[in-house]
């Protein structure tokens, strides 16, 4: 009896013709819905010429603004990792009473308008709010400040660390970390040299989400700001300003600067992936 040999399968039937076609509208979808896009955007910025391009973003309001978003971004992300990483370690490593709460609680900020977080936070600290009074009588004022930029950017952030540590702390485990107290290791030392350099690729790339949303935020921070120009207007809120304004070359200069983040985020997400492609 001959043995017939195996002959392998393709990973897929479909004909030729029909993944071209797929790929042809992928390709339609990204250059309508990306490409055109961005182009337009470098294009605008650039109709009349790179010194009024150079005059757009180095204008005093355009400054302020790049000045407090990153602001905003570099006190809300460090926020975000230690809040993100604490809430991983707690839900992947322990079982406890009100832990689904934690995780629905961790997703309520993707679920939840940005405007209507806002709108929160107003009633919360405004003058008129819930806690406004007293915070008007020592001083303290949240809304139409930098304490409420902040806020509103941290509450829209926080999940992304979380959500990308909580999935690969579950799957890696925790034998390595109870090896390691059990050799005498103190829990600092537990999660410095154990922990923390086996999540280290997805904490990076949960950093590069946060601070790529906390960039680009503009619902929550355009109710809790006041879009004061000068004052409180973040890079997206300058953007509407100059766009209301009819000073289209100027906003579209401005908002190539949101566009170069975006760009940068998108290439430390993919050089992110790979390392940790390769560390697994």
């Amino acid at each position: 009896m001959i043995l017939e040999r195996a002959i392998p399968r393709a990973a897929t039937t479909e004909p030729p013709w029909v993944r071209r076609i797929v790929i042809g509208l992928g390709l339609v979808f990204v250059g309508l819905f990306v490409v055109v896009p961005l182009a337009t955007v470098v294009i605008a910025a650039l109709s009349h010429g790179i010194s009024a391009y150079g005059r757009a973003i180095s204008d005093p309001h355009a400054l302020r603004a790049l000045k407090l978003t990153l602001l905003a971004a570099v006190i809300a992300v460090p926020f975000n990792v230690v809040f993100g990483v604490a809430a991983a370690w707690a839900i992947a490593r322990f079982k406890f009473r009100g832990r689904a709460l934690l995780i629905t609680l961790i997703d309520l900020p993707l679920a939840v308008s940005p405007v209507i977080a806002g709108l929160v936070f107003v009633l919360l600290f405004g003058a008129h709010g819930l806690l406004g009074p007293w915070l008007s009588a020592h001083g303290i004022k949240v809304i139409f400040a930098l304490p409420g930029i902040v806020l509103a950017t941290t509450f829209v952030t926080f999940p992304f660390v979380a959500r990308e540590l909580i999935p690969l702390m579950e799957a890696q485990g925790h034998e390595e970390e109870e090896a390691a107290l059990v050799l005498g290791a103190s829990p600092w030392q537990m999660f410095t040299r154990v922990t923390l350099p086996k999540i280290k690729w997805g904490l990076l790339y949960g950093v590069v989400l946060c601070t790529a949303r906390a960039m680009g935020e503009f619902g929550a921070v355009s109710v809790v700001s006041g879009n004061i120009r000068g004052r409180t207007s973040t890079l997206p809120l300058h953007v509407e300003i100059l766009y209301n304004e009819y000073e289209y070359q100027a906003a579209f200069a401005v908002a190539s600067l949101l566009v170069i983040i975006g760009l940068a985020s998108l290439i430390a997400r993919r050089v992110i992936a790979r390392r940790r492609k390769e560390a697994t």
